[in-house]
């Protein structure tokens, strides 16, 4: 499953847009462009591989270097001059015409499947609780990320495993929509999966749940110092987290605490908004981020000037940080705003869109590359963090992330005490004051705190 954007793209005239993700940008329309010439095929089930095609020749971004657009003519009347019988047929052959790009992330939902994914994207999800993405180079089914709190997670799925096998079927040539059918179904019911992971081949049973997630976490930790550190964690970015987000800071800074650490780990990302949203709640100016089309078109996203809090922030990162997280990451770190500490993030640096197409059926199409605020482009390579720091060797418990049992945590904590008490930034909270806001500033290397 892909994690999901926001509309950064000019749209043309002939899309019309309903709503929007992120495993980078999705949003909804139906293309009609030389539709005229779909609607009169001599069967159906073409206009839907037709509209695939439009799609693809029109937006499609290569990031491999490989497409050739007069290939991509021939593969048209290859597929347009055929039968089809059912939708089944024409599924298979938009899956078999796709394969061709070379991307992973752009790929064809029939209808049953798109709509799981509005789902998943609203604050539900139903399944196990992982998202995979397939590496075109070894053919494998690799997991992003498992999302915290599902069975997946639960088990010990972890970021870039990679799946042999769905209920002892080899997962060998399978692409991504025949994985996950066998990987969903009725609630209760369980699914083994084959997990291949440094070298060693091992089986995890899990249970097919649908969960509500609450996407923030947040509470409120006192160091042997006595200052209090606001501990964020946020799960996905879907529809409900800026919300959570904002709730979750207003209460923190009412209570004065003195810095916050923001826990991105193992987060497979989400939407886009969402991202952008969330970035902006830290950062008053300066760039979230920017994407560029196949065409050129360069579309920035800023901070607002409506932060909801200056002061000192660490964020922590993992191998399984990507997309949306990697926005984040990528805006506090080049902005100054914040030290990352953990590990390496994912490295999912493209945009897709989501259409929806002509029989209610989905398609997500690589449209654009993401860079951070400093030009970076993160595609395949993720985000270095400032302080590399490696997870327990020994797994902890759920309720133990985000304490000092929590290696990387720990780590964190550290380094933001130290930018607090270099800065001097502990102050008295005045509940009768108007002073409840902070502003925290980098100026000449130096942290400075100031009150509203």
């Amino acid at each position: 499953m892909l994690n999901i954007e926001f509309p950064l793209l000019k749209k043309k005239k002939p899309f019309k847009k309903k709503f929007i993700f992120l495993s980078a940008v999705i949003f909804y329309g139906i293309l009609v462009s030389d539709y005229s010439k779909a609607s009169i095929l001599n069967n159906n089930y073409k206009e839907v591989i037709d509209h695939v095609w439009q799609i693809v020749y029109r937006d499609f971004l290569d990031s491999n270097g490989k497409f050739e657009r007069s290939a991509w003519i021939k593969i048209r009347k290859d597929f347009l001059v055929k039968q089809y019988s059912d939708s089944n047929e024409a599924y298979d052959a938009i899956r078999n015409m796709l394969s061709n790009l070379n991307d992973p992330y752009t790929r064809f939902l029939d209808p049953k499947e798109f709509n799981q994914m509005r789902i998943d994207t609203s604050g539900e999800l139903t399944g196990v609780g992982i998202q995979i993405v397939k590496d075109k180079e070894s053919d494998d089914l690799i997991i992003i990320s498992p999302i915290e709190g599902t069975p997946a997670y639960e088990a010990g799925i972890k970021a870039r495993d990679k799946i042999l096998s769905i209920d002892n079927v080899s997962t060998k040539g399978m692409n991504i929509e025949d994985a996950v059918k066998l990987i969903r179904g009725e609630r209760g019911t369980k699914v083994k999966l084959e997990i291949l992971r440094n070298g060693n081949t091992f089986y995890k049973s899990l249970s097919r749940e649908r969960i509500e997630i609450k996407t923030v976490i947040s509470k409120i930790n006192k160091t042997k110092d006595g200052l209090l550190i606001g501990y964020v964690r946020i799960k996905q970015f879907n529809a409900n987290a800026s919300k959570e987000m904002k709730d979750s800071l207003k209460d923190l800074e009412i209570k004065n605490v003195s810095g916050y650490v923001l826990d991105l780990r193992s987060n497979p990302g989400g939407l886009l908004e969402s991202s952008i949203d969330i970035s902006r709640q830290f950062i008053d100016k300066g760039i979230i981020v920017s994407t560029l089309s196949k065409d050129g078109l360069k579309e920035t996203k800023r901070g607002n000037g409506k932060a909801l809090t200056k002061k000192p922030l660490v964020v922590l990162v993992n191998e399984g940080s990507a997309s949306a997280s990697e926005i984040v990451s990528g805006a506090i770190r080049d902005n100054n705003r914040g030290k990352l500490v953990g590990k390496k993030t994912f490295g999912k640096g493209l945009v897709q869109s989501m259409r929806t197409l002509v029989d209610g059926s989905g398609l997500t199409v690589t449209v654009a590359k993401y860079l951070t605020p400093n030009g970076t482009d993160i595609n395949k390579f993720g985000i270095t963090p400032d302080i590399e720091v490696k997870m327990n060797t020994n797994p902890i418990l759920q309720k133990e992330i985000g304490t000092r049992k929590d290696k990387q945590y720990r780590a964190g904590e550290k380094e933001l005490i130290k930018i607090i008490k270099s800065s001097k930034l502990v102050s008295q909270f005045e509940p009768n004051s108007a002073n409840i806001f902070s502003i925290f500033e980098k100026k000449e290397n130096k942290f400075v705190y100031s009150l509203n």
